[in-house]
């Protein structure tokens, strides 16, 4: 099936300003880092990437969609994403409006901070939604839509309320309590969340797998299918509910990796399950192949340059990625 395969992801477009520092400034503190880098991010055009490295090979077809504003900026993106294979003629060139950008502060650990500016990703709506229905779709061919949290609540209710293709919804960051509900009680196939996600959503402190792991559970009883819960170093949890995992849930542990650079893995995550899942692998396997792209992704620096292809994921982690060329 993967060869004729097609994801679309549905969210945010932004610059990213990086800045490496000695250690993470805490409130009212200044810290001098070294020269700022430049380079294409936002967690939609992250997961695009992911999903063009690891599922381009194979045959399968990723798009992308939403706005950008009609600047450097967003020039930079769009053909960013044209160089990694990414069909780009569904993002929009919003006038007047600036294209979004990600200010990043990583330490030396690799841990990070982002500040985000919208920007033309708060312009991403009817225009998105009604391409999104028009997108062709082969009879018996999988179809998955990756929706993430970066753009408009409602525009992400209504994709999520179109029907026909499997959901991933990364709620990254997660909307306060009542649009969260909303969003869940559209039933998305998959969500995938972090700790800190998790725990806005539910209103309760989320740490380490055991937590993790009843998180998923109880997000799932709040309306998703099937839920992820990534805990950073420790691995991820999850909980399927799919007839052929018989309402089955799991953990997967992290693999050992000396981490460099955690901006981007949590997209490289997603963007990879979305793969594994559009070729048809079953909720375990493709969990254990998404820890598999993200443990990479932490080993390489910048987000969407550190974004693992197959061999990549081979070589860091000895996992061999289990979609292969047509």
């Amino acid at each position: 099936m993967a060869n004729v395969a097609r994801l679309t992801i549905l969210g945010s477009l932004n610059m990213d300003i990086a800045v490496a520092v000695p250690a993470l400034p805490g409130p009212g503190a200044t810290v001098l880092g070294g020269a700022a880098v430049f380079a294409p991010g936002g967690k939609g055009a992250n997961q695009a990437v992911a999903a063009a490295r690891l599922g381009g090979a194979a045959g399968m077809t990723i798009a992308m969609l939403g706005c950008v504003g009609d600047d450097e900026f967003g020039a930079a993106l769009r053909q960013a994403l044209r160089a990694e294979g990414v069909d780009d003629t569904g993002v929009r060139v919003a006038a007047g409006v600036p294209t979004g950008i990600a200010m990043i502060t990583v330490d030396q650990a690799g841990e990070n901070m982002i500040t985000v500016a919208p920007g033309a990703n708060r312009e991403t709506g009817a225009a998105e939604l009604d391409r999104l229905a028009q997108e062709p779709r082969l009879p018996g061919a999988p179809s998955v839509l990756v929706i993430s949290a970066e753009v408009p609540t409602a525009v992400i209710r209504a994709a999520l309320n179109q029907e026909g293709r499997l959901t991933v919804l990364n709620l990254a960051p997660a909307p306060p309590a009542p649009g969260a509900a909303a969003l869940l009680a559209a039933h998305p196939d998959w969500l995938v969340v972090n700790e800190s996600e998790a725990a806005a959503i539910l209103g309760r402190p989320v740490s380490g797998l055991t937590e993790a792991a009843t998180a998923a559970a109880d997000l799932v009883q709040a309306g998703a299918r099937n839920a992820v819960v990534t805990a950073g170093a420790a691995g991820s949890a999850y909980r399927a509910t799919t007839i052929e995992q018989n309402q089955s849930g799991g953990t997967v542990a992290a693999f050992p990796v000396t981490a460099v650079d955690t901006v981007g893995a949590g997209d490289t995550f997603v963007g990879a399950l979305a793969v594994a899942l559009a070729a048809g692998i079953g909720p375990a396997d493709a969990v254990t192949a998404a820890a598999a792209a993200a443990a990479t992704a932490v080993t390489r620096e910048g987000t969407q340059t550190g974004m693992p292809r197959p061999a990549d994921v081979h070589a860091a982690t000895g996992y061999r990625w289990p979609l292969l060329a047509p």
